[in-house]
């Protein structure tokens, strides 16, 4: 057997793990029975932290979308984090305690959170709830996710979703479906399994106890993820909560959208290298199920980019095969194609077809391929620094 030949083998099995992972937590998500929340649970003393740069245009909505599920014993704080607009005062005059932090040399959302957290410490509460400055808070949410931490004494992460505008059209769309499959199909499949999930930066709830040592000061791109795994090994993985919803949107601009997609993305694939393959050998030595759940979980790669890679072993297989090699490969590869599609429609069926019809689906293979230029920044000139996403509101200059 030639090297060509060992290594496309490789690359198929390599494969199998996120993708048989996939398919354990999409299966899983299928039933139509849910968790029944924690509302029995004593409602504890919290503090709602929202870090906010430049957020004018949103804070205000965000602060009194909030207010109205708090207690009296409850606060909430917002980090005016190296502002230069009216982020400050707009939230001020909202209703919500305002903490002013300017320190250009230390940027980013864990910068803010760690400034908040100190802040709070003079009068800790017994639950932290963290929400970004440009999300809306569904009915109850804040409720269920303070009873549920206090509950469990865990972390706890809602159901955040993202909207695409109108305006966004068919790419939009798409990438609404694929936000849908990682942050409600996949966590949903682990929860009815009973396993944790991983936190996604916004409607996240921990005991005073976890966050107060936790190492929040990082200019980290995605550090509420960082967060979570570090949580996990310290024994407080996060569960999930689908019943508390948390929104967002899309940028509708393409300048908006790139930036936004190529933080997120670079982010996500410099922990999947750096600490997949380390938790899951951490998690066989210590026998943790959890932590094995949360290292094959983070071993999924973004939908387009695991499309793409399962697509190219099965070309390079079937032309190993074409030269009269061995059809192992190139059978394994089929199936894995085969079982990636099925993931794709299970999840579109039970959780999507409100948001992208089947015609418009079909069109997915398409975005997969437009996004082959991030990928390939990723492995030359990959982002490693925190960059705010550019809002609609705003125009270039």
């Amino acid at each position: 057997m030639s090297w060509i030949e060992i290594a496309v083998a490789a690359a198929a099995l390599v494969l199998l793990v996120p993708i048989l992972t996939l398919a354990l937590e999409v299966i899983a998500s299928v039933p139509s029975r849910e968790r029944q929340p924690m509302s029995g649970a004593t409602r504890p003393r919290l503090a709602v932290v929202v870090p906010a740069h430049d957020e004018a245009a949103l804070i205000g909505g965000t602060v009194r979308a909030i207010l109205p599920q708090l207690l009296a014993s409850d606060r909430l704080l917002v980090v005016a984090d190296n502002c230069s607009d009216e982020t400050a005062a707009v939230a001020g005059a909202a209703g919500a305690r305002v903490i002013a932090r300017n320190d250009t040399s230390r940027r980013g959302k864990g910068y803010a959170l760690d400034f908040g957290i100190r802040h709070l410490s003079d009068d800790p509460p017994d639950v932290v709830l963290i929400v970004d400055a440009d999300c809306r808070v569904g009915e109850s949410c804040i409720d269920l996710l303070a009873r549920t931490c206090a509950a469990t004494q865990r972390p706890v992460q809602a159901l955040y979703l993202m909207h695409a505008p109108a305006e966004a059209g068919l790419t939009g769309r798409i990438a609404e479906f694929a936000w849908i499959l990682k942050n409600r199909v996949r966590p949903t499949g682990l929860g009815r399994l009973g396993l944790p999930c991983q936190l996604m930066g916004t409607g996240m709830a921990f005991p005073w106890r976890c966050i107060a040592r936790a190492d929040l000061a990082s200019g980290h791109i995605v550090e509420d993820l960082k967060l979570g795994l570090e949580l996990a090994r310290d024994g407080s993985p996060a569960i999930f909560c689908p019943q508390a919803l948390v929104t967002s949107d899309f940028p509708s601009s393409a300048e908006g959208m790139k930036s936004q997609r190529t933080r997120w993305e670079h982010g996500y694939l410099g922990v999947l290298l750096q600490d997949a393959p380390p938790m899951i050998v951490q998690s066989l030595v210590r026998r943790s199920l959890p932590l094995l759940a949360l290292g094959l979980d983070l071993s999924v790669p973004p939908i387009a980019l695991l499309v793409l890679l399962a697509s190219a072993v099965w070309v390079a297989a079937a032309l190993v095969y074409a030269l009269e090699g061995p059809v192992g490969p190139l059978l394994t590869a089929s199936a894995e194609l085969t079982l990636l599609g099925c993931c794709v429609l299970i999840g579109w069926m039970r959780f999507a077809r409100d948001v992208i019809s089947a015609k418009s689906l079909a069109f997915a293979p398409v975005y997969a391929l437009a996004k082959i230029p991030l990928y390939a920044r990723f492995l030359v000139a990959r982002q490693i620094d925190w960059v705010r996403s550019k809002r609609d509101h705003e125009r270039s200059t």
